[in-house]
């Protein structure tokens, strides 16, 4: 699709209590900043990520999350425990594009001494790949260490029974010792998220059996489309059957749609773009809704395309900015606007939000990324500065209600006055927000901005760019 053929002119969502032109219309421009400013605020960015990795070192070093209040920790991927590192691994990328080489080094240090997936406990297969696979393949994509592709082949290989079904769809959790597999009532972001991952181990294993079990389960998931061309959240692996209705491109779906493009831009796939926008196209004609406050992405039935509410969760901020990607700007932009506006409004976002009643429906916040997340896709398409106005934003408000006495943590009210923090750092706050604020703000010499590939969690498997010596001819050399 062309970037000016903005499939949302076409939807059929009429305005709800305000003028469509106005919606449509660009905001004033963002006054410029001069650019040391923005140099001096990824400055800051790095410190902040420096001091954090820092706490996390001294008080939680290994474990999977750091409770920045209370200087504890708590496990991820195995609920119960063992540890895996979840937060070591999710870092590593954004600190090497930050320049922080040691700090870097002693977390690949830690993974060839000490991290072992032969463990006897359950395992999402969504979450383990998109935070750990992925970590440990951006890592190695940044270093070329080869212990890092060693142990992410080896979990990719753990996870790997999980597939084994007649539809192709993954099981949601396998045991890493066993290859028990648990859960046939899957989404389409646990079924489609995969390939990015799996693909790019592929690649560079040469083993293709990676590439095709998830590029199959993103397939065949497209093929179960309502005739609206919507999908729902949750179907059965063993059948393929749906067992609920509603469409969204919140939390359960988000990621699917995201890899359908990922997989064009590392790739080349033209199939799963095709799918991207026959799926876009769908989204847009059925669920966008223009009101006075701005544009949104409602959930409807997905048979039916009638509004079954009004809600939105925190997560689907994203969707502005794969729309941006994927060629439709105008309608993205729009996107992002609205959730902004609601980031003006309460400080930080809320987990949920009614854009009819303009209430904030959960008044946590888990450390989300997604709003700063679109501002840059957005960004590295048009160089607007409104957008990284927003990231400075999203960043300074972060600064001032989540920072703790170890780290960053989680609100638990953001409604309260002052917010109200809950103890709990996420694992993918190092890997997604820290980067999407630093690669907008600085210049980063080691991140090709004109040709990359940030998977859903942040990490980097496409713009790596490492700076070399050239032992033959004695010069510095750049390798992608």
């Amino acid at each position: 699709m062309a970037r000016d053929a903005d499939p949302a002119l076409i939807g059929r969502r009429g305005l709800l209590g305000g003028a469509a032109a106005g919606l449509l219309a660009p905001p004033a421009a963002a006054v410029a900043r001069p650019r040391g400013q923005w140099v001096a605020l990824g400055e800051a960015v790095k410190a902040e990520m420096a001091w954090a990795w820092d706490q996390y070192r001294e008080r939680a070093w290994g474990k999977d999350e750091i409770k920045p209040v209370s200087g504890g920790h708590s496990s991820f991927p195995i609920k119960a425990g063992p540890h895996l590192g979840l937060s070591l691994v999710e870092a590593l990328d954004t600190l090497w594009l930050m320049g922080l080489d040691s700090r870097f080094q002693a977390g690949v240090d830690w993974i060839g001494a000490e991290l072992d997936f032969d463990v006897d406990g359950e395992v999402s297969v969504f979450e383990t790949t998109i935070r750990l696979l992925g970590g440990l393949l951006s890592a190695h994509l940044c270093c070329g260490d080869a212990v890092l592709l060693a142990k992410a082949r080896d979990l990719a290989n753990r996870l790997m029974p999980a597939f084994d079904t007649l539809t192709g769809f993954p099981y949601r959790f396998v045991n890493l010792r066993t290859g028990a597999v648990r859960d046939a009532h899957s989404n389409p972001a646990e079924i489609g998220t995969l390939m990015s991952e799996w693909g790019t181990l592929s690649r560079l294993t040469g083993d293709p059996r990676y590439l095709d079990v998830t590029r199959r389960a993103m397939a065949a998931l497209f093929e179960k489309r309502s005739k609206l061309g919507l999908l729902a959240v949750q179907i059965d692996v063993e059948t393929g059957e749906w067992r609920k209705r509603r469409a969204t491109v919140g939390s359960y779906a988000d990621s699917y749609y995201e890899t359908l493009w990922d997989a064009w831009t590392l790739f080349g796939d033209a199939e799963c773009k095709r799918m991207y926008h026959e799926l876009t196209a769908a989204i847009l004609r059925h669920q966008l809704v223009w009101t006075a406050d701005g544009a949104w992405i409602a959930d409807v039935d997905f048979e039916t395309g009638v509004i079954v509410n009004a809600e939105q969760d925190e997560l689907s901020a994203f969707y502005g900015g794969l729309l941006a990607q994927g060629g439709a700007p105008a309608t993205g932009a729009a996107l992002v606007r609205s959730w902004a506006a609601v980031q003006d409004r309460f400080g930080v976002l809320p987990e949920a939000y009614d854009f009819r009643t303009g209430k904030a429906v959960e008044v946590s916040n888990a450390l989300r990324p997604e709003l700063a997340d679109a501002a840059f896709n957005l960004w590295l398409i048009d160089r607007d500065e409104r957008w990284r106005e927003i990231c400075r934003t999203h960043f300074l408000a972060m600064k001032r209600w989540n920072k703790a006495k170890y780290g960053y943590t989680d609100l638990a009210d953001v409604t309260a006055d002052p917010k109200r923090q809950a103890d709990h750092c996420p694992g993918y706050w190092w890997s997604e927000q820290m980067k999407y604020y630093y690669l907008i703000f600085a210049d980063c010499p080691r991140f090709d901005y004109a040709d990359n590939m940030l998977t859903t969690e942040g990490n980097v498997l496409k713009g790596q760019v490492r700076l070399g010596f050239d032992r033959i001819s004695g010069r510095r050399v750049i390798r992608r």
